[in-house]
């Protein structure tokens, strides 16, 4: 199978595509030559993030939510769709689920009825508080189906779930990535990330806010190296659906990542505690074995201290607004 990770030329569809993530993958795959159909609703996307692709070949956008039947003519599809930060999809959590379920039922209809193949962007919380470390694909997770992080977490499960039943029910050609935390330029200010949070707090002369004593881990994956991945992943055979988990597995505490923030920030403010939120995972690492082994030995490339500051450099350009 031929796909957008290619050097054919292929119709592809980015929903979520004005959003972080989504913006550097259109902006990949409009350099690899495929035309590219960026979907978003803007209710966490940003117009601004995909201004400078508006002038190039073969770049399209839609205003468009996911969670309405949608019609495209497309070879691939990479479904982003869906507030990925705990602020956003805790702000109105049946959206964020019906985004996650109808979204991605109207988006394997699509793939099913076009001939597309499909690629689930789905998320490391679906591992929930995990008791296996680190997180390997077959490990089933430990998520509180009632918490308040529950309608992103179960949201991301149940859309696995859709589209390994398309796929043995309807024969629909899909795949699906697990990702862990990625981080890079055009964050949001106001997402509520940890990394944006320490950056802008630091450049602004604020606390650093770290929740619980900042023992607990995270893994975070530079956009660039996570983007490759999707790109890699699209392209493997069709046998290959996944999941598989897609993140870097270098292993910080919270409070390590608040030091190195404040000292390639040169800024003075200062780390104070706050109670954890509901839910917090202690632990959070992935296993990418199996992605070495797919996705042609792939590896994130991109330090930790080399991407925050590239990161840095976009909030101090844009004043982190």
């Amino acid at each position: 199978m031929t796909s957008a990770g290619s050097a054919e030329k292929k119709r592809v569809l980015v929903t979520g595509g004005a959003g972080f993530l989504g913006s550097h993958l259109c902006e990949r795959l409009l350099a690899d030559g495929h035309a590219v159909l960026c979907v978003d609703d803007f209710s966490t996307g940003l117009e601004r993030n995909i201004a400078h692709l508006e002038h190039l070949p073969g770049f399209r956008w839609l205003r468009h939510d996911v969670t309405q039947p949608l019609d495209a003519e497309v070879d691939c599809i990479y479904n982003l769709a869906c507030p990925a930060s705990p602020v956003h999809y805790q702000a109105d959590p049946v959206k964020t689920l019906r985004t996650s379920v109808l979204g991605a039922m109207n988006l394997l209809e699509l793939a099913r009825r076009r001939g597309a193949v499909i690629l689930q962007a789905s998320t490391s919380e679906v591992y929930g508080d995990p008791s296996v470390h680190p997180q390997p694909e077959s490990y089933w997770g430990h998520v509180n189906p009632i918490g308040v992080r529950a309608c992103y977490d179960e949201g991301k499960r149940c859309a696995e779930t859709l589209f390994f039943d398309y796929r043995r029910q309807h024969g629909v050609r899909t795949k699906v990535a697990r990702l862990f935390n990625t981080y890079g330029p055009r964050m949001r200010p106001d997402d509520g990330r940890v990394v944006s949070n320490f950056i802008v707090q630091a450049l602004q002369g604020a606390d650093l806010t770290v929740y619980g004593n900042g023992t607990q881990t995270r893994s975070f994956c530079y956009v660039d190296d996570l983007v490759e991945a999707l790109v890699r992943l699209m392209a493997t055979p069709d046998d290959i659906a996944g999941p598989v988990n897609v993140g870097n597995p270098g292993e910080f505490t919270i409070l390590e990542l608040a030091e190195r923030v404040l000292a390639l920030t040169g800024s003075s403010a200062r780390i104070v505690h706050r109670p954890l939120p509901g839910d917090d995972p202690r632990q959070r690492q992935p296993d990418i074995t199996l992605a070495r082994a797919v996705l042609g030995g792939w590896e994130p490339t991109v330090n930790l201290d080399a991407g925050l500051r590239r990161t840095i450099a976009f909030f101090q350009q844009t004043g982190g607004a």
